[in-house]
């Protein structure tokens, strides 16, 4: 177990003319996530037909040159019938890479029908170590169906990833998941922070709600040092950086990345923490990418605050501490900025 890689760390900064296209082809799920961030009344609870997707996929597209990278999503987007036609179709169309994120179940064949060689990365999400911790957040029997089909794909010949969304109900159990993972055969781990959207979302606002957002301290205690753990099992670890100190600049990826998280809708956003309200830059019209008229997200993006981030300001201030003056001791990063730990390899 002990393989001990040498590692780096850096953080991931935005690149100017790479695009990602966050892409929902579906919002139906055969789960119901405690922290799901779908919003059906705002995302739409239609499925895209596949002249849709080729089409939408030439708009983001658009015979780019640069990096454009597509990420397909749902709800669970494995139930849609003609996924692998979708990712062929990205594929053609010249995407640099195309990965899936399901949540394991992985319906339709999917193993069968589509080879490693035509997908980057399968990404299964995975919130605990063992069935205790995830289901308790994602549904009774999911742990057993999930782990059991990332090693169906590692040994497919997938390159298999995994997501842990920290919350409350699962940090104490992040430090078990690098050799949980490193035992499946799992070569990226993204660690990402819960979204108060979507179910996340209306559990805060219930006076019964769970407090799922994680404290700067238990955040920085923790997760940078089990995403250490993991790349010295060679596993490469990405995790959103969430915190600056207040001498540190901030940078909104709405200025200067290009990222679109496009629901079956039509609507089609630049930064995810807008997702539950219909302030979306962008939608999709006739097969046409138009701007929306103010005031959008677009509007809010230059916005310079001292606590950083406009979006988490007004949605999220719970996540900001100020002195005794009112001055914020921190700042909260673009949920977009990143960092790596990337293991090297064993000499």
């Amino acid at each position: 177990m002990q393989e001990n890689h040498q590692s780096y760390r850096r953080t991931v900064e935005f690149k100017p003319g790479a695009r990602n296209l966050f892409f929902h082809i579906l919002t139906a799920c055969n789960l119901s996530c405690r922290h799901c961030y779908i919003n059906k009344d705002q995302h739409g609870g239609n499925m895209l037909n596949m002249e849709d997707i080729r089409t939408w996929l030439r708009v983001f597209h658009g015979g780019r040159v640069e990096e454009t990278n597509v990420i397909f999503l749902g709800g669970e987007p494995t139930l849609h019938p003609q996924l692998p036609e979708a990712v062929r179709a990205a594929r053609e169309l010249g995407y640099s890479s195309v990965t899936i994120d399901t949540n394991g179940f992985l319906f339709h064949d999917l193993l069968v029908r589509l080879s490693p060689a035509e997908l980057d990365y399968l990404s299964f999400s995975l919130d605990g170590s063992c069935p205790q911790v995830n289901d308790s957040i994602r549904g009774e029997g999911v742990f057993d169906v999930c782990t059991r089909n990332i090693q169906r794909a590692v040994r497919a010949g997938f390159a298999v990833s995994s997501i842990f969304t920290v919350s409350r109900m699962n940090l104490g159990d992040l430090p078990n998941m690098p050799a949980l993972l490193h035992g499946l055969g799992v070569r990226r781990f993204f660690i990402q922070v819960v979204g108060i959207r979507g179910n996340s979302g209306r559990m805060t606002k219930c006076t019964q709600g769970v407090e799922l957002q994680v404290a700067r301290r238990d955040w920085e205690n923790v997760v940078p040092e089990v995403a250490r753990h993991a790349a010295s099992l060679g596993i490469h670890v990405t995790f959103p950086k969430v915190f600056l100190d207040v001498s540190e600049p901030f940078q909104c990826a709405g200025l200067v990345a290009d990222n679109y998280f496009v629901f079956p809708n039509g609507r089609v956003y630049r930064c995810p923490l807008c997702e539950d309200y219909a302030i979306h830059s962008m939608e999709i019209c006739d097969g046409e990418l138009r701007k929306r008229p103010p005031i959008t997200e677009r509007e809010l993006f230059p916005l310079n605050i001292p606590e950083g981030c406009v979006f988490n300001r007004i949605l999220q201030p719970g996540n900001i501490s100020y002195d005794a003056s009112g001055v914020p001791v921190n700042k909260i990063a673009c949920c977009m900025l990143k960092e790596e730990i990337v293991p090297l390899p064993k000499n």
